[in-house]
């Protein structure tokens, strides 16, 4: 009977205010939570390039050190991100999202007990393991309720979250850090991972009782709004491009799918080059106040916040995905490229920094709509996992490869240069290995 009811409500056909009646209620109930459950994960995965100020002269870490320690939070990611989203998948995104962030809150918090290279090692890789899956795995989870058209503007939504805490991370982190240093016998870092660390194990038990899995299970829609957000799914899904992911090994050897992962490593590349030596950088151009630091480097990341959304919004009203990704991406690689030509000037080096950050984060939530765009219903969880994992490598050169440049040469510019060629590489993949014939993109 439900079923058949839900059948007549659906033929009924949808008035335009209606729809967007019923996804403004889902937006408003779903993107504010979210949204702060990945600020407080870039949080937790950001504040180790403001640790450094005083962790490394307190323990004795090198760059090589602390790069490496960043790096191997990236691999414990790799590792474990797609079984992460199969789980996600199985069992339901509320039990998957609150035991992520209730035993990353904690480890995170555990850093500050950190004392010995090792220990460090092991914290970091710990952290990826119990965070991974919690990015693929929202961005799952949007597309159970949002159709194709919508997407590029929710995940610029659910993605400005990490600009925001780039935003946050630094005037917090040099506030604690500055402020609390030796209070309680605990030096700044000790208290700046407590104190940000603990907040996601609150929002983790938070969300057991506030999310639910799907569309069918939220009490808070009714029957009508309930059919609305099927029908628009279900079109979605209806359009066939000539690429269908059946099981996971289908995904495996789909080799766009792995061109996907590859742009979105040399994305994040960039990406987490800025968020994890950005401080250095502003400190090797003269910039000694910690508290300084942190609040020019939250700069560029509020030019980010607001090009990701304007951009994302953008590329839906245009339904055009791949140009937007290549130019974006582009432009930010020759900015961050041009600022070591800079090192005698901090406004120049800055202007470009917030070039760079803007343009970088403008291309994200447009990336994202093409991986969901491609794939089939039953290759989504394996292969947006997948393209996460592989491209959180990235974070492994923005860590170990930049450490080891810093360390070898005195200077982190070689590593950039390195680092805009990926990502000029990625442009130019997107545009000739991604035919829009290939995507589930609707214009209208």
């Amino acid at each position: 009977m439900k079923n058949a009811a839900t059948q007549s409500i659906v033929g009924t056909g949808l008035s335009d205010p209606e729809e967007k009646a019923v996804y403004r209620k889902i937006t408003i109930r779903l993107i504010p939570f979210l949204f702060i459950c990945q600020v407080m994960a870039a949080l937790d995965r950001m504040n180790v390039g403001y640790a450094q100020l005083q962790m490394k002269q307190d323990l004795g870490f090198s760059d090589l050190i602390y790069g490496t320690g960043a790096a191997v939070f990236f691999l414990a990611y790799f590792l474990f991100e797609v079984p992460s989203n199969l789980l996600l998948e199985r069992i339901g995104a509320r039990k998957t999202i609150t035991r992520i962030m209730f035993i990353w809150g904690l480890v995170s918090a555990a850093t500050m007990f950190v004392n010995t290279s090792v220990q460090f090692y092991f914290v970091r890789f710990l952290l990826g393991v119990f965070e991974a899956g919690f990015f693929p795995g929202v961005l799952l989870y949007l597309t159970y309720w949002y159709p194709q058209k919508q997407r590029g503007r929710i995940s610029g939504y659910f993605i400005s979250s990490i600009i925001v805490a780039g935003i946050l991370a630094g005037p917090i982190s040099g506030f604690i850090m500055a402020g609390m240093n030796g209070m309680a016998g605990l030096k700044g870092w000790q208290w700046m991972f407590l104190l940000e660390g603990l907040p996601a194990t609150i929002l983790g038990i938070i969300a057991w009782f506030y999310l639910d899995d799907r569309p069918a299970n939220a009490r808070w829609l009714n029957e009508r709004e309930r059919a609305i957000v099927t029908e628009k799914i279900e079109a979605d899904r209806a359009i066939k491009t000539g690429v269908e992911h059946t099981g996971i090994g289908k995904v495996f050897g789909d080799a766009r799918v792995w061109i996907l992962a590859f742009i979105y490593f040399a994305y994040l590349c960039g990406s987490y080059t800025l968020a994890f030596w950005l401080p250095i950088m502003i400190k090797d151009l003269g910039v000694a106040d910690i508290k300084s630091i942190g609040m020019l480097a939250a700069i560029p990341s509020l030019a980010g916040l607001v090009m990701m959304n304007w951009y994302g919004r953008r590329s839906d009203i245009m339904a055009e995905r791949r140009w937007h990704f290549a130019l974006a991406v582009c432009i930010a690689a020759l900015t961050l490229a041009f600022s070591t030509l800079t090192s005698n000037s901090l406004l120049i080096s800055m202007l470009l920094f917030i070039c760079a950050a803007a343009f970088l984060s403008g291309s994200v939530p447009v990336f994202w709509a093409v991986p969901p765009a491609y794939l089939s219903e039953r290759g989504a969880a394996v292969g947006i996992a997948l393209v996460t994992c592989v491209g959180q490598l990235g974070g492994v050169v923005a860590g170990a490869f930049m450490g080891w440049i810093r360390n070898t040469t005195g200077s982190g510019d070689y590593g950039l240069y390195a680092i805009a060629t990926l990502m000029i590489l990625a442009g130019v993949l997107m545009i000739v290995c991604v035919p829009v014939r290939l995507l589930r993109e609707r214009t209208r």
